[in-house]
């Protein structure tokens, strides 16, 4: 349930705002704000279950939904949570150990669902897992993975359409996409790969958090007919097609050198969770109670038919991979071409300033641990 904890401000504060690329991991293009956005929201259910206060992970399954909460506290909320098109829950499942931090949900296209236990805040856990309930099981089953880097702090999971999970971090700025080195094993650890990365598009879309709820994945989710995935901050989702099959690979290479559509989810909470409609026709989303609130919306955002990209196609893949390599003129490629596509140059600079200036003052959002 971290908003963004110190070392991630620590880190958001010196990482350059076109970060050069890992060496062959694709990237997203140059962030580009002002694209169009869907609707308003409308409220399609309201969460009033004393144990669901801390919702980090959600999807749409038959006529309900499947929730889970973020390191819950108490034992009665670390517990998978089936809910009626009205938001009242009808049963639960228990692990059969005690997860550490379950960040996000992902349904296959066969129906298993995974959870993702995958939250550090503090960045100090040796490895991360993944539970997978099968259909028809009556507990979920336990997959270790380690990262190749060092630890991070993530909330967002993504289930391919061959099974394979795919984790993104929630490094600011620029996020990290893994992938486990071999299939999952039950019995072993097994090694992730840095597969690619995601560079958060700049937006001005209001929340909470200001600055830094636009620089942070908090949740990720897998289109039903596994053509499209969206990642969101605690601000917007931002969607990708993916290439028919929706390997592994396919869902990489979409989320690096895609061109992603903005979907804006203003003002929420503390928006953590994202998920597809059962028709694939909108998105979900669901906060965090905060502020003592006794329930929570529900949100559902209608996807616009034909949405305009965030940002140019054309060049985003080459441009970002050198974006660190400055033109004839002096600047990164990255700046000139968002001069091109309707961000002044200026504007992005003082937009890249005012992040900085307020990330090095420190003005980190306090947040509570999860355990």
């Amino acid at each position: 349930m971290t908003v963004l904890s110190v070392g991630a401000a620590l880190i958001a504060a010196v990482i350059p705002l076109a970060p050069a690329p890992v060496a062959g991991a694709p990237v997203a293009g140059a962030p580009v704000a002002g694209a169009p956005v869907a609707g308003a929201p409308e409220t399609t259910c309201r969460v009033k279950d004393d144990r669901l206060v801390e919702i980090s992970g959600l999807v749409a399954d038959g006529d309900g939904y499947v929730v889970v909460n973020d390191g819950a506290d108490e034992e009665s909320g670390r517990k998978i949570f089936y809910l009626t098109r009205k938001c009242k829950v009808t049963r639960t499942v228990s692990y059969p150990s005690r997860p550490q931090d379950t960040e996000d949900m992902a349904r296959g296209a066969d129906g298993t669902l995974w959870i993702g236990d995958i939250g550090d805040n503090d960045r100090e856990r040796a490895g991360i897992g993944v539970w997978r309930l099968a259909p028809g099981a009556k507990s979920p089953t336990l997959f270790r993975l380690s990262y190749p880097d060092g630890a991070h702090d993530a909330e967002a999971l993504l289930i391919a359409g061959d099974g394979t999970p795919i984790v993104v971090t929630k490094d600011p700025l620029t996020a990290g996409v893994y992938v486990p080195e071999r299939a999952l094993d039950a019995s072993a650890t097994v090694p992730l790969r840095r597969a690619g990365a995601f560079r958060i598009p700049v937006t001005t879309t209001g929340n909470p958090y200001g600055f830094k709820g636009r620089f942070v994945v908090t949740g990720a989710a897998t289109s039903p007919d596994g053509t499209r995935v969206a990642l969101r901050t605690y601000a917007d989702a931002f969607e990708f097609d993916v290439e028919p099959g929706g390997s592994a690979d396919a869902v990489v290479r979409a989320i690096g050198e895609g061109t992603p559509r903005e979907i804006a989810l203003p003002d929420e909470p503390q928006g953590e969770s994202i998920a597809y409609t059962a028709d694939g026709a909108a998105l979900l989303s669901v906060s965090e109670r905060t502020d003592g609130a006794d329930s929570v919306d529900m949100l559902r955002y209608a996807l616009p038919d034909a949405p305009a990209p965030v940002a140019a196609s054309s060049e985003a893949s080459s441009s970002s991979r050198s974006s660190s390599s400055p033109d004839k003129a002096g600047q990164p490629a990255s700046a000139e071409r968002a001069g091109r596509d309707g961000l002044p140059v200026g504007a992005l600079a003082a937009g890249g300033a005012l992040i900085a200036a307020a990330l090095v003052l420190g003005l980190v959002i306090a947040r509570r641990r999860s355990r």
